[in-house]
């Protein structure tokens, strides 16, 4: 049977005067389909719309008068109070007690959690050893510990720091582990083949693929430390933003307390932001699915 000729083929099959076939992108023309307006917006700009349409919505329902005054404060009322704050000093003040307690504890949890992760993670003794405490400790919810840690270490910055280290410790222990666990078997018994040393295993082939869940724990355990900061400031102490929000709740200052939860969103902001740059750098080698283009 004789094979077809181009003159037997399809007229389906040739493109069209001026375009590429129904269906198919004309890659002589550039080759990507055309993006929409939206598509066209930096992401970073796209990533605060959800945050400015909440603030927006916030005044509309204050000017509208669907929201209390005296219980929900409009969003010129908070800036008002935002500045006499500034102007004191006392919102820096509170704000950086804060800050240095979390990236302190944060630091020494990452450190600790980190390392009981590679020993649990590499090590079947070390496994049997920590992996049972920590999971024990991971069902203790942090702040019923405060009391017993203001006890043992009195009313200084150590309770307030190691209620921390738990929070970010735990957080980055349990994914570090799973992360650690769920490498694949096959490269690493192809790694073995190849005749690589111990050590280029765990930190050429383990460490990376662990990566992943190394910076979920991470972004959990940012999440987890400002939690864990609001209750530890909230007894025993005369600095941090915890305490101006406990005071501020005691005097009925509402607009306080609104900016109390403006300032532990965008710290939650800047943590995710933080956590997302380190992706990008440590998991460039990772090609992931990032999602459809609108």
């Amino acid at each position: 049977m004789a094979a077809p000729t181009l003159e037997s083929r399809p007229a389906a099959a040739t493109a069209p005067a001026g375009g590429a076939p129904d269906g198919l992108v004309d890659v002589t023309a550039g080759g990507r389909p055309r993006r929409g307006p939206w598509s066209r917006v930096p992401r970073r700009v796209r990533r605060l719309t959800g945050p400015v349409v909440l603030l927006l919505a916030w005044a509309v329902a204050s000017e509208l008068g669907l929201l209390n005054r005296d219980l929900f404060p409009p969003p010129l009322a908070v800036a008002a109070r935002t500045w006499e704050l500034v102007v004191s000093g006392e919102l820096q003040t509170h704000v950086g007690a804060s800050l240095a307690r979390v990236v302190v504890g944060t630091v020494i949890g990452v450190l600790v959690g980190g390392a009981l992760a590679v020993v649990a993670g590499l090590t079947r003794t070390g496994e049997d050893l920590l992996d049972s405490t920590m999971q024990i400790l991971k069902a203790v919810p942090n702040f019923a510990l405060l009391p017993l840690l203001i006890i043992w270490m009195g009313i200084g910055e150590e309770p307030k720091i190691v209620l921390i280290v738990l929070g970010v410790g735990i957080a980055i222990y349990i994914n570090t582990y799973g992360g650690i666990r769920n490498v694949d078997a096959q490269l690493v018994e192809v790694a073995q083949t190849l005749g690589v040393s111990r050590w280029q295993l765990v930190t050429q082939v383990v460490l990376p693929g662990a990566a992943p869940g190394f910076l979920v724990g991470l972004r959990l355990g940012l999440s987890s430390a400002w939690l864990s900061l609001i209750f530890a400031e909230t007894i025993n102490t005369t600095q941090g933003i915890g305490y101006l929000m406990s005071r501020a709740q005691t005097m009925l200052q509402f607009d306080v307390s609104v900016l109390i939860i403006l300032i532990y969103a965008v710290a939650g902001l800047l943590s995710y932001a933080l956590v997302r740059h380190l992706e990008h750098r440590l998991l460039a080698w990772r090609a992931g699915f990032t999602g459809v283009a609108a």
